[in-house]
């Protein structure tokens, strides 16, 4: 049955922003709101959303992993360069690829766990650390000349869908399900609400929150790849700001910054108001900066709205 109190929920609030901006957009432009330029548009936020799902986990658990955009980066030029400069067969390179990207996240879980290092300032430093890496290792210079089937991914369609965008869902899908109906998404929520009581009540804190970081790295090596299959290039600048986009995503999605809430289809909605607004109001004529502009309005209002609804329910 529904409730009033369920019908304010920030992700109802977000969904009922979602459909009047569909409306609106749709209204202004008659190219907005077609077949074409929608699974575009889904095509193009393809590696956002899949850093999103694990980002979620993190910021439920009170953290923040900034570095995600330099894995990327990291692990689309090492995908080039083990395949052409080092010459190993490209699945295998791609192999090796996601494997950096677990071990960077690990190395990040590690610093946040053992050594007690804020989040922030963990994944500021690994930040600096890998996307260093990643220009040392490229010396400027791109990979090109990939074979046609490595472009599947990232150009190719599956039924008349982009095939990354069966890759979203897959691991969108997957998201939902841990964090919803398992021990460990409990136990996410636990760490989040409060960890020194999580701890007490016999969850292992450092190995949830490690698993969550690699996770973390996992997806963005898995971004990394369709990316570079999108672009048909690998570049060492690849991934700069996503970090940006995906925490807007996550937080606008309702999930909370100091931890213990949050849901991916909350993110879901979130990512795709984003992208939504991007692209209506760019086949609208705003500007770059505009967009800007209104998409910090839409988070700040919907954010302001959320709480006072939130505090409304609660009385």
């Amino acid at each position: 049955m529904i409730t009033h109190r369920s019908l304010l929920r920030h992700e109802a609030l977000l969904a009922l922003i979602l459909a009047v901006a569909l409306a609106v957009l749709a209204f202004n432009n008659d190219r907005f709101f077609t077949a074409a330029n929608l699974l575009n548009q889904g095509r193009l936020m393809t590696e956002v959303g899949l850093i999103a799902v694990p980002m979620t986990f993190v910021i439920v658990t009170g953290g923040i992993d900034l570095s995600v955009g330099s894995i990327m980066g990291l692990c689309a030029i090492l995908v080039g360069v083990f395949w052409q400069w080092v010459g190993i067969p490209l699945p295998l390179a791609m192999a090796l690829c996601l494997i950096v990207g677990t071990l960077a996240g690990l190395v990040n879980g590690i610093i946040i766990t053992r050594f007690r290092v804020p989040p922030l300032i963990a994944t500021l430093a690994t930040l600096a650390l890998y996307r260093g890496l990643a220009e040392g290792i490229s010396q400027a210079q791109s990979v090109r000349g990939y074979p046609d089937w490595f472009f599947v991914l990232g150009q190719g369609n599956v039924l008349g869908i982009p095939t990354q965008l069966w890759l979203f869902v897959v691991v969108a899908a997957i998201g939902f399900f841990v964090l919803q109906f398992t021990a460990f998404g409990r136990a996410v929520y636990a760490i989040g609400n409060n960890e020194a009581g999580a701890e007490f009540s016999g969850i292992d804190v450092v190995r949830t929150k490690v698993l969550i970081y690699a996770a973390s790295g996992f997806v963005s090596a898995l971004a990394a790849l369709v990316f570079v299959s999108r672009v048909s290039t690998t570049r060492s600048d690849m991934g700069s700001g996503i970090e940006l986009d995906v925490i807007t995503a996550v937080v606008l999605g309702g999930t909370s910054i100091f931890g213990g809430r949050g849901l991916i289809v909350g993110t879901l909605l979130g990512l795709c108001l984003v992208q939504v607004l991007k692209n209506g109001l760019a086949l609208s004529g705003v500007r770059g900066d505009g967009t800007i502009v209104i998409i910090g309005f839409v988070l700040i209002a919907a954010v302001l709205i959320s709480n006072l609804l939130r505090r409304y329910s609660e009385d």
